[in-house]
C-alpha cells in the first residue's frame, strides 16, 4: 500500500463515521420530538384534571353534565371516579 492508498482508507472510514454521527443525531432528535409532545400532552392532561375537579360542581349543575364530565374524564384519563 502506498500512501495515497492510506490517506483514502482514512478518508472513507472518516466519511462513514461523520454519516453514522449524522444518522445518530436524527434519531435522537426525532425521539426528542417525540419525548417532548408526551410532555406537553402530559401537562394539558394535569391541567385538564385541575380544571375538572375544580369545577365538578359546575357540571354537575348543568343538564347532560354529568355525562360530559365523565366523556371528559376518560378523554384526558384523570382517574377521577
Amino acid at each position: 500500500m502506498d500512501l495515497l492508498e492510506i490517506y483514502l482508507l482514512n478518508f472513507t472510514v472518516t466519511a462513514a463515521m461523520f454519516l453514522v454521527l449524522i444518522f445518530r443525531a436524527w434519531v435522537e432528535y426525532r425521539n426528542f420530538r417525540v419525548i417532548w409532545k408526551e410532555m406537553e400532552w402530559r401537562k394539558t392532561r394535569r391541567t385538564a384534571r385541575e380544571v375538572l375537579i375544580a369545577e365538578k360542581e359546575t357540571f354537575l349543575k348543568m343538564e347532560g353534565g354529568r355525562e360530559l364530565y365523565d366523556i371528559l374524564l376518560h378523554m384526558f384519563d384523570t382517574g377521577e371516579d
